[in-house]
């Protein structure tokens, strides 16, 4: 439970009061000793002072004062000043006293006031953050009125209710996607089964064709699994990070490959980078397999490594059919192609590129794809480099 004296409000109030009471205070002290100097000092005894002060201190019978009697006058009169000087300077102090101690009663109302009305737009922010939910992330503040850092702050949370919308369309979009994916092979599973349970003449090579069948769907749900389990470990970030060869990677991935009748081109220098093994090799398997999967009969695949300056960088290029610019974002979104398309059920399952993009943002990289003038995609990766020693 939040008390009051814990709000921002109630110490912006104390400190403004706190401010006005010192303000005060030291423009009443410079007030006094202004005023203090400025009163004359008394001075009795001195040229052109005996004439006048015999005057004033005559005897009834009108004789001006002399000697001793003037004296005595003298020294009564200036007690009678200094009295008059101290009430006055003294007075001063009471009621310029009386009048700070009341204002500064007045400042704390006016500082209560003044701390609300600037608080205001928190409060806005506060309730409409109370508010909110996931399902109605797409409200904006849209605050209004001069710019100053409450209205940047307001912004800056309209930017971030933004980002957060389009994370969430995006997550359950890809939910609804995953379930389409994985729905598929069940469903087709099931309807090969009850197809072959209910054929009265079914024969065992029968049987065999149907648990073939069974086993290749079985198949495509593990590769899609294990690719939504790369997926997500890669957006997850790295726990740890190892120099890694990026050339014997690979070498190794290209060497294992069926290029099914593509030219496929090597030249790779030394490339080690810094991060996880197991997510670059994946990173190099789903780029090189993209690249022989969407390719054109005949067409060429080529693959770099090279080391430049503080980075380890891998090309794969490829031809194929040529890709529009604009489209090209789509390609890293899961279970998409261009145009937005869905996949069709094949080798394919719409994750490559998506993992792709997803690990070298888990390695912080930079991820560089661009179609190429004769048609294909050329994909350019950037890792960390990391020395041998």
């Amino acid at each position: 439970m939040r008390t009051r004296g814990s709000t921002v409000r109630f110490r912006l109030t104390l400190l403004y009061s706190a401010l006005f009471l010192v303000s005060g205070a030291v423009l009443l002290l410079i007030v006094y000793l202004l005023l203090a100097g400025g009163l004359p000092v008394v001075r009795i005894h001195g040229p052109g002072f005996v004439g006048d002060l015999g005057t004033i201190c005559a005897r009834r019978d009108g004789v001006p004062a002399l000697g001793d009697e003037l004296a005595a006058c003298a020294d009564q009169a200036r007690t009678l000043l200094e009295a008059q000087r101290a009430g006055t300077l003294r007075q001063f102090l009471l009621q310029a006293g009386a009048a700070l101690a009341s204002m500064t009663i007045v400042s704390v109302g006016l500082g209560w006031l003044v701390a609300g009305r600037v608080l205001r737009p928190l409060r806005v922010i506060t309730t409409a953050a109370r508010r909110i939910s996931a399902s109605d992330l797409h409200q904006r503040l849209a605050m209004t009125g001069k710019r100053d850092e409450l209205t940047e702050l307001g912004d800056t949370f309209d930017e971030l209710l933004g980002r957060l919308d389009a994370a969430f369309t995006a997550q359950r979009q890809f939910v609804a996607n995953a379930s389409h994916e994985l729905r598929t092979p069940l469903a087709r599973q099931r309807t090969v089964l009850e197809v072959a349970l209910t054929d009265p003449a079914a024969t065992v090579s029968g049987l065999q064709v149907v648990c073939r069948r069974v086993l290749a769907a079985g198949e495509q749900q593990e590769r899609l699994i294990e690719a939504l389990l790369t997926l997500a470990r890669s957006e997850r970030g790295l726990d740890r990070r190892e120099p890694v060869d990026l050339r014997a990677i690979v070498d190794a991935v290209v060497s294992a490959r069926d290029a099914a009748g593509r030219d496929v081109r090597v030249c790779l220098g030394p490339a080690i980078a810094l991060g996880d093994a197991r997510l670059v090799e994946q990173l190099v398997v789903n780029l090189v397999d993209n690249a022989i999967r969407h390719n054109v009969e005949g067409g060429s695949v080529e693959v770099r490594t090279r080391a430049g300056e503080g980075v380890a960088t891998l090309t794969v290029a490829n031809t194929g059919t040529a890709i529009p610019l604009d489209q090209i974002d789509q390609l890293f979104e899961p279970f998409t192609r261009l145009a937005g398309e869905r996949t069709a059920t094949g080798d394919g399952l719409g994750l490559g590129l998506p993992i792709v993009a997803a690990v070298v943002a888990a390695h912080n990289g930079h991820l560089d794809a661009r179609p190429r003038p004769g048609g294909g995609l050329n994909v350019t990766v950037e890792l960390s480099h990391a020395t041998n020693s």
